[in-house]
């Protein structure tokens, strides 16, 4: 079945782009919810119109959603869980988690199906994709360590390597060693 989509759908296309589905997903989804019409001549006519129209609307919604993406970009979540030796968890790290994690940390309300991932099941640091817009995804990384591990966050490594005085103590600390060897 050949339809004129009326909005962005995520992995099918763009307003206005005309895409052959399969006849239940058509007949069933995308006709009934108003997010497309049958390839009519009649409806091909209006395809540039509907175009333009949902550009101007993409537009406005990026600019507005700009802000979230600013916020929500480079954003540092960090998970304890209990894991085997070789890293794998007992449990996952599930959509519904990060969204909520998301939300106590940053304010932004996220759902877990703007997410791109599947459940974590391993240790380690992992890159989620939050699809705010078509156009729009910024990247949350989510750390999972074990439970009573303290996490190694990047931020946390660099503030204990400077003193006070902005000085790196790694400097002073192989200054006062080889001072230290000089006199004995």
């Amino acid at each position: 079945m050949k339809v004129l989509l009326l909005k962005d759908i995520y992995k099918l296309g763009r307003a206005g782009d005309v895409k052959k589905v399969a006849d239940g997903y058509g007949r069933n989804y995308l006709l009934p919810h108003g997010l497309a019409v049958l390839a009519t001549s009649a409806a091909l006519k209006q395809a540039d119109q509907i175009r333009t129209e949902a550009t101007v609307a993409r537009e406005a919604l990026n600019q507005e959603m700009s802000g979230v993406a600013k916020q929500l970009d480079g954003t540092y979540l960090a998970f304890p869980a209990r894991a085997g030796e070789t890293g794998k968890l007992y449990g996952s790290i599930t959509p519904h988690m990060v969204a909520e994690s998301i939300k106590t940390k940053t304010g932004v309300e996220v759902t877990r199906r703007q997410m791109d991932f599947e459940p974590i099941r391993t240790l380690g640091e992992h890159k989620i994709h939050i699809r705010l817009t078509m156009d729009l995804a910024p990247e949350v990384t989510v750390l999972v360590h074990r439970e009573g591990e303290a996490p190694a966050l990047p931020g946390a490594k660099a503030e204990a390597e400077v003193d006070t005085n902005g000085e790196a103590i790694a400097e002073v600390n192989a200054q006062a060693v080889t001072e230290t060897v000089a006199t004995e």
